[in-house]
């Protein structure tokens, strides 16, 4: 199976015919200026994202795509930050948080008194510490200066009020979880597969030193990117989706590359497509 491009005209490509193999590591490399983006992120990401996922993108200048009956969604995965807030955080992003809470609420204590879910989530009243509202940290506008942000005086950053962290399981309470790193997670809630299979895959990525509750604004570029890799991962394989990575090792350690480069074989062990634009050989080496 291919994803053959007819035709593709933009800036340096003069009408050339490109075809990808599908369920295969494919990696596009060549000198700056050679046309690499161009091919891949203004034409086919943008044509597979309108057909595929019904966005509203316009593709660059080329003839026909074909060979998409074999895909069913495209994915683009960069290095830009998983949220803009430090609201958003390794847990919410990869959907792990939900079931972190509802485990909360299922305990004796927490069934007694009541609680659902939502009473273990910051973003909402109820549980939460409403002097920052769930924040931890309060942000103190200065003018001229970039904001500053301080712990809350109430609830000493912790987030939430007082009889939501007296709810515990296995003596540990709601911001105790959300303290530990990936790895304690991983073993902490080893009882729970549908837990540990999330943050499994947050260790598989090598992310296991994060916090699971570390504000996504304090992750690099690289981190965040794992992040997004993880949470795919963690989703049901379907096979038939095609991830598009602009060079990924950009500011990588080897070691980082490494894990990176094992963690897009495994969505290619998957039956998944991964198209990769690279400079680096240790990655083209592989694909």
């Amino acid at each position: 199976k291919k994803l053959k491009i007819f035709g593709a005209s933009q800036n340096n490509l003069k009408n050339i015919n490109v075809e990808i193999p599908l369920g295969e590591f494919v990696c596009v490399t060549g000198v700056s200026g050679s046309g690499k983006s161009s091919l891949i992120n203004e034409i086919l990401y943008q044509y597979l994202a309108a057909e595929l996922n019904g966005a509203r993108t316009r593709p660059a200048s080329f003839q026909k795509i074909t060979g998409l009956s074999a895909l069913d969604k495209v994915i683009q995965i960069d290095q830009s930050p998983i949220g803009r807030t430090p609201r958003s955080n390794p847990a919410t992003y990869t959907g792990v948080f939900a079931d972190i809470r509802a485990l909360f609420a299922s305990t004796q204590e927490a069934k007694l008194r009541g609680y659902t879910a939502s009473r273990f989530s910051f973003n909402v009243k109820g549980g939460r510490c409403e002097a920052c509202q769930g924040g931890g940290i309060i942000k103190i506008e200065m003018n001229f200066l970039p904001d500053v942000y301080v712990p809350c005086e109430v609830c000493k950053g912790k987030r939430y009020n007082r009889e939501t962290l007296e709810i515990k399981y296995k003596g540990k309470n709601i911001y105790d979880v959300l303290e530990m790193t990936v790895e304690e997670g991983v073993e902490f809630f080893s009882n729970i597969p549908k837990i540990a299979r999330r943050l499994k895959t947050l260790q598989d990525v090598g992310l296991g030193y994060i916090k699971i509750g570390q504000p996504a604004t304090t992750l690099s570029g690289g981190e965040a990117q794992r992040v997004k890799l993880a949470a795919e991962l963690g989703k049901r394989a379907t096979g038939r989706t095609i991830y598009i990575l602009d060079e990924p090792t950009t500011g990588l350690h080897i070691a980082d590359v490494h894990k990176l480069i094992d963690v897009l074989q495994k969505l290619v062990d998957s039956g998944n497509t991964v198209v990769v634009i690279e400079h680096n050989l240790d990655l083209i080496k592989t694909a």
